[in-house]
């Protein structure tokens, strides 16, 4: 480390934006935004996929290449892990438009105009506060970023990472394969008996890309995610009763869910969302108090390593990312009136939650940031201020969308970008090259998420309670609450004011926990997530958390260290699974359109005790190869 404690000094020169890792920074952040949204509207959550990246970058440019730099291999990384964060804001909210009728399918336009305008600006709302939260908060540790920055500095393991990975891709794509190409492998589990009224349901997801989620995210947050599910599905459900003589305690079950249950974890999440607002409270502050130490271009003397983005380039960004937003809202709604109203919600709002998200993911991770809960807020937020104007009807329902839609971008992106930028300042990069390099990949990947969702939508479905489809939670959430404020349909109220009570709970026993030095903690957003996803989806990312506490306990290992092969091959898992999805999208609309030519696609069909067989062997697999990190 040199001393100014980056490993490449500030008076060094390195090799950093080059043509080869722009180009491959562009590549992998369309890839890895498709992985990112295949598994974000599956499990309603996403990892993050800077260690992947860099490992894979790391591969290519020095392996391959011969020629990679750590800088260039984290340029790569960056611009990687930025599509990552696009597919968690778009899949979150873009759904909800083609749900309540507002779109017959994924435009093209519309779609890349939210992806791109509110990852720029996530990006330009982020950069003033560099040096407040990130450089002068030494409390902020920003986990993604520094485990990422260590396996830059260890470049010379990539191979073996490079193995797990490839191995991980191998895996999850032929259980995919199984699974929705010949469907020898069940997509679910599941049953459910009834007690009298009460229905007791239990079943489980088979989805390798789901145990390893649980592995990544680790033992605690996938205990609290299942305590939701237990909440909802094996206390609310069997309380509320309602099962019919001669009904279906499955249909039942299900029913209650979709149409009450799942408020308790929306008024969880609000209550999540609100408090992180609160809590970061001197970081809105810090961001707003950091414009005044924006270079202006002219003259700069900092050190290299301490250089954003000049004022006058954030401001040509912000200008251009606020127009095309005016204009897009005008397109979207046809008045011009709402549209400006709206965007200036929507800039309000997402600066607002740029430094709540920046501050989370300082203490916390981007991957475990409440985003769900702030974009509700935000929802709410426009929804008040559109009612108090008289605006109903769709036009309100695409306003409020439109303004969740950019602000969740917004947010993502801005989480992400810094615990890059945490990871440059480790590593030693140009912060105003990364904040370029992250602009660029933004730019790159958001035109390939409307395709990408059209495909998924017309092979799988998405948003709907069907076997095999994509059920895309929040983005379901989000279009029932925005029919409930401005269209016909009803919220119930009653179960989103339990959800504000359990948030409440919650919160209050985290904070005994915080104070009493328990290393275990009571996070809100993980058991909202719990609550509002089905029981299903729990079971494998428990399996997977329980699986990294014995691996991790028997090696005598720390449970958070991110650059373990266990990690890489589980990475490797939800890439290749997706991808597989992806491909497997793409033969079915190829089938549809020539059904001679593709022929007819074989299902085999298969029990649900060989289901069980099958996803166990992946378990046992995935448990011998994370072993042998210390072996």
């Amino acid at each position: 480390m040199s001393e100014s404690g980056s490993y490449i000094p500030a008076n060094q020169s390195v090799r950093e934006c080059t043509v080869a890792a722009l180009v491959l920074g562009c590549i992998l952040s369309i890839v890895m935004g498709a992985a990112a949204a295949y598994l974000g509207l599956y499990a309603g959550m996403t990892v993050s996929a800077s260690i992947p990246a860099a490992v894979i970058s790391m591969a290519l440019l020095r392996g391959v290449l011969r020629r990679g730099t750590i800088l260039e291999n984290n340029v790569v990384q960056t611009m990687a892990s930025t599509g990552e964060s696009l597919a968690a804001g778009v899949i979150f909210t873009v759904p909800a438009l083609v749900m309540i009728g507002a779109w017959q399918d994924y435009e093209f336009w519309p779609t890349t105009l939210i992806v791109g305008l509110g990852g720029l600006l996530g990006i330009v709302f982020m950069v003033p506060m560099r040096r407040a939260l990130i450089t002068d908060r030494k409390d902020l540790i920003y986990p993604e970023g520094v485990a990422c920055a260590e396996v830059l500095v260890v470049g010379d393991t990539g191979g073996a990472g490079v193995r797990a990975i490839v191995m991980g891709l191998g895996v999850g794509a032929v259980f995919k394969f199984l699974v929705s190409g010949i469907h020898l492998v069940q997509e679910t589990v599941e049953g459910a008996i009834a007690r009298g009224r009460s229905a007791l349901y239990m079943g489980s997801d088979m989805s390798a890309a789901l145990l390893a989620v649980g592995y990544i995210v680790n033992l605690q947050i996938a205990v609290l995610i299942t305590f939701g599910g237990v909440i909802g599905w094996l206390i609310a459900i069997p309380i509320m009763g309602g099962v019919e003589p001669g009904a279906s305690a499955l249909d039942t079950a299900g029913n209650l869910w979709s149409t009450r249950v799942r408020y308790i974890g929306v008024g969880t999440m609000l209550i999540g969302g609100l408090y992180s607002i609160w809590n970061v409270r001197r970081g809105i502050v810090a961001g707003l108090t950091g414009l005044r130490g924006v270079s202006t271009g002219r003259g700069d003397q900092r050190e290299r390593t301490d250089r954003d983005l000049s004022l006058k380039w954030l401001l040509v960004v912000f200008l251009l990312s606020a127009f095309g937003t005016f204009f897009f809202y005008t397109h979207l709604i046809g008045n011009a009136g709402i549209s400006g109203v709206t965007t200036v919600i929507m800039i309000i709002t997402a600066f607002l939650f740029v430094a709540v998200a920046t501050y989370i993911a300082g203490l916390v991770g981007s991957s475990n940031s409440p985003v769900s809960g702030m974009t509700i807020c935000a929802l709410l937020i426009a929804s008040g201020v559109l009612l108090a104007l008289g605006i109903k009807g769709e036009s309100a329902i695409l306003a409020t969308l439109g303004v969740a839609g950019v602000v969740c971008c917004a947010t993502c992106t801005s989480g992400d970008v810094a615990q890059d930028l945490k990871t440059g300042q480790i590593v030693g990069a140009t912060p105003a090259r990364l904040q370029g390099a992250e602009i660029l990949g933004v730019v790159a990947a958001a035109a390939f998420f409307a395709p990408i969702l059209s495909l998924l939508h017309h092979a799988y479905g998405i948003g709907t309670n069907e076997p095999g489809s994509l059920r895309a939670p929040q983005a379901a959430l989000f279009a029932s609450l925005t029919e409930g404020f401005f269209g016909e349909g009803e919220l119930p109220w009653d179960m989103i004011g339990i959800g504000l009570a359990i948030g409440v709970a919650l919160i209050t026993l985290d904070s005994f926990l915080k104070r009493a030095g328990s290393s275990f903690r009571a996070h809100v957003m993980p058991v909202a997530v719990g609550i509002y996803l089905p029981l299903s989806l729990d079971i494998p990312i428990l399996t997977g958390g329980l699986l990294r506490y014995f691996i991790t306990r028997r090696q005598a290992a720390k449970a958070d260290d991110e650059a373990g092969t266990g990690v890489l091959f589980g990475s490797g898992l939800i890439a290749g699974e997706a991808l597989m999805g992806i491909l497997l999208a793409v033969i079915f609309a190829l089938h549809e359109k020539f059904p001679q030519v593709i022929g007819e696609i074989p299902e085999v069909g298969g029990p649900g005790w060989l289901s069980i067989g099958i996803f166990a062997v992946v378990v046992v697999a995935y448990a011998l190869i994370a072993r042998r990190r210390t072996e």
